[in-house]
């Protein structure tokens, strides 16, 4: 992987988080929801026919997805109170 997909990736996922998360706390997506999203996502990663070094790739795939996750747990939605 060149750099610049390597840089491609990390800023679409930067993007990423930051729209789950601010959907979240918009209460556009519930929490669960947005973990319902994650899991899907992570599930998408978790294929046992693929070759070894595509296997260790999606493995930190789902490890980033689950990091979100996380976060979002974190973030819950915003209260106006």
């Amino acid at each position: 992987m060149t750099s610049e997909e390597e840089a491609a990736g990390m800023a679409a996922l930067s993007i990423c988080e930051s729209l789950v998360i601010a959907m979240v706390e918009k209460g556009l997506l519930t929490v669960e929801e947005a973990r319902g999203v994650l899991e899907d996502a992570a599930a998408a990663h978790l294929r046992p026919e693929m070759p070894e070094p595509a296997i260790r790739r999606q493995e930190m795939a789902v490890r980033f997805i689950e990091r979100l996750a996380l976060q979002v747990n974190a973030a819950g939605p915003y209260s106006r109170g």
